[in-house]
């Protein structure tokens, strides 16, 4: 990853000296499986509403700050009211903001790696102190009984549901013990939750938990990653306090009526999600067939999301000649604490999976 040069080293504020910002890792090709988008085309209709609704906005004016449209639409979709959404530019700001206001210096997050990357990054960016449960070496399920006691000298909990990368999801009973435990807020990132299994998403316990923060995303069910619009669910106090730290205007005009008509017709993306479930299923047979016979050097996991991780030997080397020779891009963990030799793999459209997996098979034929 790049690094700051000595003169930003020594410019920038001491803490963010030796930053390493997040990297994609992303190089063209013809299949990108690499970054959990949603492959398919929006259903049809939808563009053609979304178009009509980008034409319409005027371009002169500045957005809505609180995006208040949007987030009655979203509020009646969730059965709560505009007081209990906020919305921001992508789930990355959430993410950011979340550990801005309720983080800092002297304050720790307690996470769960293997997890997403960033909690770590926008900790470090925020001064806030990171403690980590990691999970089973062999199953990557959550450690519970040292996650409950962890969570009790925790300021914050950051849990993720599917979690990325490892696909499994949070039971509902131990957020709502997490969030019992923690005198802090607990965060349960949601991103890939419509891709899990009906009745997995924490929402049910915002009445119950009013220190629960519940976060989702347009980008990946959705197929909005471009537009870049992410929400949280929580309390009405928690929600001022997103309010009042937030960058002003964050979530453009172009933004909010994209995001207002995908979830104005949100009922015609369930083919499609119901179609990457099923072709999630299909790849991880596909995958556990190729990696059977090298155990235990491979192996796949199971998982809620729109991805599948994979552990196949050398699998670098295998990402890079996927990319070099067969023009697909799959994402490398095989650096990351935890994930020696995986490799996380989008659930696409069912001829970029066959794809991957005919290209897998002539590269571990080898």
């Amino acid at each position: 990853m790049t690094q700051l040069s000595e003169r930003m080293r020594a410019l920038v504020q001491p803490h963010l000296a030796e930053i390493e910002p997040y990297d994609p890792a992303f190089t063209p090709c013809d299949i990108n499986l690499s970054a959990n988008e949603n492959t398919y085309p929006l259903p049809e209709g939808v563009r053609e509403a979304v178009d009509e609704a980008l034409a319409a906005t005027p371009l002169n004016r500045y957005p809505d700050p609180m995006s208040n449209d949007l987030r009655d639409e979203l509020a009646a979709w969730h059965g709560v009211v505009r007081e209990n959404v906020c919305v921001g530019n992508g789930g990355d700001e959430l993410l950011y903001n979340f550990l801005l206001a309720f983080g800092g210096a002297g304050r720790t997050l307690l996470t769960c790696p293997p997890d997403f990357s960033e909690y770590a990054f926008f900790a470090s960016l925020t001064q806030t102190a990171v403690e980590r449960v990691w999970r089973d070496e062999a199953t990557y399920g959550l450690r519970c009984e040292e996650l409950l006691a962890a969570a009790v000298q925790a300021d914050l909990v950051i849990l993720t549901s599917p979690n990325n990368p490892t696909g499994d999801v949070l039971s509902i009973d131990l957020a709502r013990e997490v969030c019992a435990a923690c005198p802090g807020l607990v965060m349960v990132d949601e991103a890939y939750g419509e891709f899990a299994d009906e009745g997995t998403s924490v929402e049910c316990l915002l009445g119950e938990c009013d220190n629960l923060v519940v976060l989702h995303t347009l980008s990946k069910a959705f197929g909005e990653a471009g537009i870049r619009c992410g929400y949280v669910l929580a309390a009405p106090d928690v929600i001022e306090a997103f309010a009042a730290i937030r960058q002003i205007y964050s979530v453009n005009v172009l933004t909010q009526a994209a995001a207002l008509t995908a979830v104005r017709k949100r009922e015609a993306f369930a083919p499609v999600i119901e179609t990457i479930r099923s072709e999630r299923e299909r790849l991880l047979s596909g995958l556990r067939a190729l990696t059977e016979p090298l155990a235990p050097q491979g192996a796949v996991w199971a998982g809620q999301g729109n991805f599948l991780l994979v552990r196949l030997p050398q699998a670098s080397v295998v990402r890079q000649r996927l990319r070099d020779e067969f023009s697909i891009l799959v994402r490398d963990f095989s650096y990351a604490p935890g994930l020696e030799d995986c490799l996380r793999i989008t659930v696409g459209m069912p001829e970029e999976n066959d794809a991957v997996l005919d290209a897998l098979k002539t590269i571990l034929a080898e």
